[in-house]
């Protein structure tokens, strides 16, 4: 449990002494390098409220608490095997100042504009981090998402967008983590991402492309099909690293375990960024979940 003292400490600092923030990110241990050198990265997602995104599986609100949502985080970044977390400001801050972000790589979420289920969603400007306060606090690198769809000219302000972050992120030095999909509307106008290997195989090859140099890109991709034939088509698209998304939660954790552990074996799969799926699983067992997923790296 968090305690009534620590959230209270948190808040009291943001009112009080904001500068302690900074100077939480400059004290945090980092690791050695933003990625595993010898093993696979496991980075856990929490980016997932500020684009208005706060449901987990049969619960539309899971994620709206706040407390919960950072006993969940503490519980997975302390587990052995996990290298890294990916989050908003708001998220990250709360976690530097608990301490919870030692020894882990740390990546900003960048554009968090494109609100779920709003007119505008796929306008996905950004709104959350930058590169250059990225390397302010030390930070591993940035995420950005990258929705593209041919039949609304909104995709080519986001595309523009993601390429000048890319290149800001490689003159910093920092990794680029994009994740790119081919999505469409449906008669009702409801945004869906088509996970087909041709849809897919596209984004990848989109996203690849962007900005001044790839030498920092990193994609973060689905996993299609059943992590096997159709995947190694999906990744025969380019030569850059590649980590695998965890998706929304499954009643069938089984089902999910064997599609990651199949695609994981891709040589150009470094490993896996999951949120919900570990965060909130059917069973609550969150340590529980981590731990599998480790298991398949």
């Amino acid at each position: 449990m968090l305690t009534d003292r620590q959230l209270a400490r948190i808040t009291t600092t943001r009112a009080r002494s904001p500068e302690k923030i900074a100077e939480a990110a400059q004290a945090r241990v980092r690791p050695n390098s933003a990625f595993d050198d010898d093993e696979r990265d496991l980075i856990i997602a929490a980016d997932h409220p500020a684009r208005g995104a706060l449901r987990a599986g049969a619960y539309p609100m899971a994620m709206a608490n706040r407390r919960e949502l950072l006993r969940r985080l503490c519980v997975a970044l302390a587990r052995p095997g996990v290298t890294g977390v990916l989050g908003t400001p708001d998220v990250l801050e709360d976690l530097l100042l608990l301490g919870a972000l030692n020894d882990r790589s740390v990546f900003g979420s960048m554009n968090r504009g494109g609100l779920a289920g709003a007119t505008f969603e796929l306008d996905d400007r950004f709104t959350g981090y930058d590169a250059r306060t990225i390397s302010r606090f030390g930070f591993d690198g940035g995420k950005m998402l990258l929705r593209i769809d041919y039949n609304d000219e909104r995709t080519a302000s986001t595309l523009a967008a993601c390429a000048a972050a890319v290149t800001d992120l490689a003159e910093e030095k920092l990794t680029a983590m994009v994740e790119p999909f081919i999505a469409r509307r449906t008669e009702e106008g409801q945004l869906w991402n088509d996970l087909s290997v041709e849809a897919a195989t596209t984004a990848v090859s989109i996203a690849s492309g962007l900005g001044a140099t790839s030498a920092y890109t990193w994609l973060k991709i689905p996993v299609v099909g059943d992590g096997g034939e159709a995947m190694a088509a999906v990744l025969g698209a380019t030569t850059l690293p590649t980590l695998l998304l965890g998706g929304e939660v499954s009643t069938d954790q089984e089902a999910t375990y064997d599609r990651w552990r199949r695609a994981l074996r891709h040589p150009t799969v470094r490993g896996l960024v999951v949120g919900r799926s570990l965060l909130y699983p059917p069973d609550g067992d969150v340590a529980k979940a981590v731990d599998i997923a480790v298991g398949l790296l």
